[in-house]
């Protein structure tokens, strides 16, 4: 009576072993099997970047669309281009960086504020505008680095920025004290409409040389202290 009783336990553990392994292998299948392409991408494309608002990573994008990412940024860029070419559409697509977000197009900006009552249009004065310029062509810099630059206090300037969203702090610099880096965000490409900061506009030659000239000088002053 026990010796059965014991061939029915190990039956038992046979089977619950083998159906272990059956769902092991399953679920190792499945993550193997590559995601189908989806039949309407321009669809999912509307219904991703619609939902989600902020931006989206061209990899992610892809996972979705079961396609690679050169293939999606020309589905992502044939939509914009529609859009932009609708007189009647008053939504269109930016891209940042690696990522893409939708958003509405700036002729709306008059209709828009009669909805939301906070214009969302930056009063950046000539401080704003300098330390931002600094930020976005030595970032990641310093709250320090910025006002050696100017040669004066820079704390309105940063915080007027750090409020509008064009800036952000990138981490703490490994040195004494540990000072704040400070960076740009994807506000700020969209704002000055590039899709990164390689698109900026590159010094003048001749300002180039003045910069290094004044960083020798200093450093001059710096080591003669």
């Amino acid at each position: 009576m026990d010796e059965k009783k014991d061939n029915i336990i190990r039956l038992e553990e046979i089977k619950s072993s083998k159906n272990a392994l059956k769902e092991e292998t399953s679920a190792a299948e499945e993550e193997a099997t590559p995601v189908q392409k989806v039949k309407h991408p321009e669809a999912v494309i509307e219904a991703v970047l619609f939902s989600l608002g902020n931006s989206v990573e061209y990899t992610r994008l892809a996972e979705v669309l079961g396609r690679d990412v050169p293939e999606t940024k020309r589905l992502v860029r044939a939509l914009k281009t529609k859009y932009d070419k609708e007189a009647s559409r008053g939504i269109t697509i930016t891209e940042l960086d690696e990522s893409v977000q939708m958003c509405t197009k700036t002729a709306m900006y008059e209709h828009l504020i009669r909805i939301t009552k906070v214009p969302k249009k930056y009063e950046l004065s000539e401080a704003a505008l300098e330390t931002l310029s600094i930020v976005a062509y030595k970032q990641p810099v310093t709250r320090l680095e910025i006002e050696r630059i100017r040669g004066v206090s820079s704390d309105h300037a940063v915080n007027k920025l750090l409020d509008y969203g064009l800036i952000t702090e990138l981490g703490r610099l490994n040195a004494p004290g540990r000072p704040l880096l400070f960076g740009t965000t994807e506000e700020f490409l969209r704002s000055f409409g590039v899709k990164s900061i390689d698109e900026l506009p590159q010094a003048a030659p001749e300002r180039v040389e003045e910069m290094k000239k004044e960083a020798e000088e200093e450093a001059n002053v710096y080591l003669k202290i």
